[in-house]
């Protein structure tokens, strides 16, 4: 099998309202996101690439427009906007456009990563 990864990064803010009060989380607080996308394959293309990683500018360009210094509550329409949320629709929206997608990893401090893989 064949894997490749790619990073992002984008700044945001979100709130976490199913928190309880005294919960740091539960504040309107933001974060320097990391997202790391693989994509797997058991064969190579033409070129020798599972995907060209040129093609994963459309990821990067919906984190840029939908993401970047937004408000996450806003942006996914959900008051649970957890990194394991987050992961889970970002790989939605890139496994619909690349069927070798089969993870995405966000971070949202250096100590901590949510992955979401099917």
């Amino acid at each position: 099998m064949y894997t490749i990864k790619k990073e992002f990064h984008f700044s945001a803010s979100h709130q976490l309202h199913q928190m309880p009060d005294w919960h740091p989380c539960a504040r309107l607080h933001g974060h320097n996101y990391v997202v790391v996308i693989e994509l797997q394959s058991e064969g190579l293309d033409q070129y020798g690439f599972v995907r060209d990683y040129l093609e994963l500018k459309a990821f990067k360009d919906y984190i840029d427009d939908k993401l970047d210094h937004r408000h996450l509550n806003e942006v996914l329409g959900d008051e649970c906007t957890t990194a394991e949320r987050l992961a889970r629709h970002l790989f939605d929206w890139a496994r619909v456009r690349w069927p070798e997608v089969s993870a995405v990893a966000v971070s949202e401090t250096p100590k901590t990563w949510a992955e979401y893989r099917p």
